[in-house]
């Protein structure tokens, strides 16, 4: 009943959407760089939240995107949802498309050859209970930290048998893969998001790299995140509608997985843990050298050849991992079929059922770009985001860099994407500093960490999406599940950077978020065992 309300809330506020961006656009009132540019997203993120259905709500987001751009012109906004959405975030997410179907395909191969099977039998040996395996899931996502889609996809595939056969939903699952996804990749040098920064660092007066480095000691949301995960897993604690997804699935078996995802199969009775460990390994590998292949190493005269962390800075992973996972398609098939646990008819089975899995991811994928592409491109959000944050800078000296870090939250949170974020940003905080000034620093860290947080907790975010995808859990499940923790991270966050701002160290900022999120979960969980004593006490009456 209560859905069915949430149904006809939900629809009677999106024909108010739509029915207020016409009339808008028909009155002649701008749209292009103005609060209305927000309106899309804004309107597809609560339709989501409350229809806990994501294909409808992000069509709405776009359709009424397309109303507000298309200047009153039926046609126009058709060409706007058509064009400038979906063809447009097919051609720009192509080489994402790519890496994700291969990726499935993976999985299918790996499950049909015994691989993940023999996996799990070693892993029941090795790995206990449920605290084991999540810090085995939050380990491998640190362990990852060449891109967060990488870091997604394949922590997902490998840890998923094992969380399931200890009974950790797959929310939870979904949590700490994207918990370890962008928030690792954000600290670490050799990364894809070490070379997307690199490249907005123009007129700083620093190197990409050297500025990526310097930023890291303040980078408080993602270091306070992969804190945060390791307390809770290590304090055995949750709270919000994560703690009812965990409890659903210690008592009652219900992990709340995804229709249709690919679950693991037996496969082949001869399987190895080599079989999962060799492909895992030969990805990363390939992948590695891909992506400094595409920048520019093995170059001859190139700018950056044999230049490791050049190349890193210079190369496009949607065109360097589509590469390393072909690459290890090719080879993982000629491995297990000369193994005799896979038929070649049998390998070429998997294409289809691999793609099948990952349907549901890329649909989600092509419609929450279609939204960025026609908020962003169409009506201005980010610039106009931007030019409020660069009105809000007048008169805030100490307090800057907790506002520059809240205004990348909710730009990234209602655009979907860190990167776009911090390019947007990054110029406006090197034109208010110079690069002697430790607020430099401070204000360019915000701004990552900000574009960070905004990412995590969108629903329309890609790391999003592949997340819900690598768990195999409904991503509006994700969503409702991730954003309190989203939140208290970043609450906790927004106050260590204040604290930065005036004493310009981190150690005091961090040093402040680490205390208070480890407090915050101690109480959480002395009420609740409280709380659980009380029951029992009123049961046993």
């Amino acid at each position: 009943m209560t859905s069915k309300r949430n149904l006809y809330i939900a629809l009677i506020v999106g024909l108010i959407a739509i029915g207020i961006s016409a009339y808008a656009v028909g009155s002649g009132v701008e749209t292009k760089g103005t609060a209305w540019a927000l309106l899309p997203p804004i309107v597809a993120i609560a339709l989501a939240l409350m229809t806990k259905e994501v294909y409808s709500s992000l069509f709405t987001g776009i359709f009424i995107g397309a109303v507000l751009a298309s200047g009153g012109s039926f046609p126009t906004a058709m060409d706007h949802v058509i064009s400038d959405g979906f063809i447009q975030s097919v051609a720009d997410t192509a080489g994402i498309f790519i890496f994700l179907v291969i990726l499935g395909v993976l999985v299918a191969l790996i499950n049909k050859s015994g691989g993940t099977s023999a996996f799990g039998r070693w892993a029941v040996e090795k790995i206990k209970g449920r605290r084991e395996s999540q810090l085995a899931t939050f380990l491998l996502g640190i362990l990852i930290f060449i891109d967060d889609y990488f870091n997604c996809l394949t922590v997902g595939s490998v840890m998923r048998p094992i969380t399931d056969s200890h009974q950790v939903s797959r929310v939870k699952l979904a949590y700490i893969i994207d918990a370890t996804a962008a928030p690792i990749c954000m600290i670490a040098p050799i990364s894809s998001w070490a070379a997307a920064v690199s490249g907005y660092a123009d007129g700083t007066g620093l190197s990409g790299i050297e500025l990526f480095v310097r930023a890291i000691p303040y980078n408080f949301y993602s270091l306070l995140t992969l804190i945060f995960v390791f307390s809770m897993v290590m304090l055995d604690v949750d709270f919000g509608p994560m703690a009812g997804f965990e409890k659903k699935a210690v008592l009652d078996g219900d992990l709340s997985h995804r229709e249709g995802t690919m679950t693991a199969e037996k496969g082949h009775p001869d399987g190895r843990v080599l079989d999962l460990v060799l492909p895992i390994l030969t990805l990363i590998v390939i992948s590695v050298l891909a992506l400094i292949y595409v920048g520019g190493f093995f170059e001859a005269g190139g700018e950056f050849q044999g230049d490791f962390v050049g190349a890193f800075g210079n190369t496009d992973a949607t065109v360097g991992l589509p590469w390393g996972s072909v690459i290890t398609l090719i080879i993982s098939i000629i491995y297990f079929v000369l193994r005799g646990v896979l038929s070649f008819e049998k390998a070429m089975d998997c294409l289809p059922e691999g793609f099948n899995a990952m349907v549901p991811a890329i649909i989600i994928l092509t419609m929450a770009t279609s939204l960025k592409n026609i908020s962003n491109n169409l009506l201005g959000s980010a610039e106009y985001v931007g030019g409020l944050m660069g009105g809000a800078a007048e008169g805030l000296t100490s307090l800057l860099p907790a506002v520059i870090f809240i205004v990348a939250i909710l730009l990234a949170f209602a655009t979907g994407t860190s990167w776009g974020t911090f390019g947007i940003l990054i110029p406006i905080v090197a034109s208010m500093f110079d690069s002697s000034n430790p607020l430099f620093i401070i204000g360019i860290s915000a701004c990552l960490s900000g574009a960070v947080c905004g990412d995590h907790c969108s629903p329309i975010s890609d790391t999003t999406i592949m997340s819900s995808a690598g768990a195999g859990c409904a991503h509006v499940d994700h969503v409702s599940t991730q954003l309190p923790y989203g939140l208290l991270v970043a609450s906790v966050s927004a106050i260590s950077f204040i604290i930065a701002g005036f004493s310009h160290s981190f150690v005091l900022g961090l040093g402040f978020g680490i205390v208070a999120l480890v407090a915050f979960l101690l109480f959480i969980k002395r009420r609740q065992e409280v709380k659980g004593r009380f029951s029992v006490a009123l049961k046993s009456e």
